[in-house]
């Protein structure tokens, strides 16, 4: 069956994109993710690369402290995204996921899952990986960030059937950069921060179509709909420590839920 897959190297997508929009690697905390438009981005590339059917896309990331991060659940949540999750040691370093693309690429074409291979990554390893797949007649795709010369295996880049690298248009399209706050505004922000990380990722799930509906809404409106209510609701009562919230936090939840949404 003639279909693609998207293998996707988080690391590689946030440290070079990291450099690509503000000219040094910067920590992901920095960083909020649009999922809807990361799906968007990969589903064009792979289009414009072999405009095959997608079979889904595969998303590498590291567990931080065991556990999957509220931006990794996001994304295991979200339609056509399998996340497969290694670990990351002490030094900060990612352990194992360099391993689940290989066996991912290897053993879908074994199978004939797949007749094509997108893959975002810069790291030598993987390219065993791409060997094995076009033993089977997978062509392999690779997409690097600008400028990829520079910042991917050169043997990885030669091993590929293509290469293209993603601009920082592209690029910023989905991440978004924000600036580590001085001290005097930190002091300011420091009641809304652990909100704001609390509440993106759930703006992050939502689909284009229905985040453009929220900023309509909320254009005329501070209501937030019931079904988004209760997801804020359940962030509010992990933040605030307690089962029933008063009704002030109830309207710093939903306010800053609109603010977000708002400055999407």
């Amino acid at each position: 069956m003639q279909r693609a897959a998207v293998f996707v190297d988080a690391g590689y997508l946030f440290a070079q994109g990291s450099v690509l929009l503000t000219g040094t690697r910067q920590g992901r905390e920095h960083f909020s993710l649009n999922i809807p438009r990361v799906v968007e981005a990969f589903k064009t590339t792979a289009r414009a690369s072999c405009d095959l059917p997608l079979l889904r896309i595969y998303w590498y990331d590291a567990m931080r402290a065991g556990r999957p991060t509220p931006e990794q659940a996001a994304l295991a949540d979200a339609n056509d995204i399998k996340v497969r999750l290694g670990q990351l040691n002490s030094a900060g370093e990612q352990k194992g996921v360099d391993a689940l693309i290989i066996t991912d690429l290897a053993e879908l074409a074994r199978n004939h899952a797949i007749t094509d291979a997108v893959l975002l990554s810069g790291d030598e390893d993987v390219r065993v990986g791409v060997v094995l797949a076009q033993q089977f007649g997978v062509r392999v795709h690779l997409v690097g960030i600008h400028p990829a010369r520079s910042n991917q295996s050169r043997s990885l880049m030669q091993e590929a059937d293509t290469t293209t690298a993603w601009d920082a248009a592209t690029v910023s399209a989905f991440l978004a950069y924000s600036p580590p706050l001085t001290p005097a505004a930190a002091s300011a922000a420091s009641s809304h921060s652990g909100l704001d990380a609390l509440i993106e990722p759930i703006i992050a799930s939502l689909e284009m179509a229905e985040l453009s509906a929220l900023k309509a809404l909320f254009a005329s409106s501070g209501q937030v709909p019931a079904d988004h209510d209760r997801a804020l609701l359940r962030v509010g009562r992990s933040h605030y420590g307690q089962a029933t919230l008063t009704n002030p936090e109830r309207s710093t939840l939903r306010s800053t839920f609109v603010r977000l949404v708002l400055a999407r």
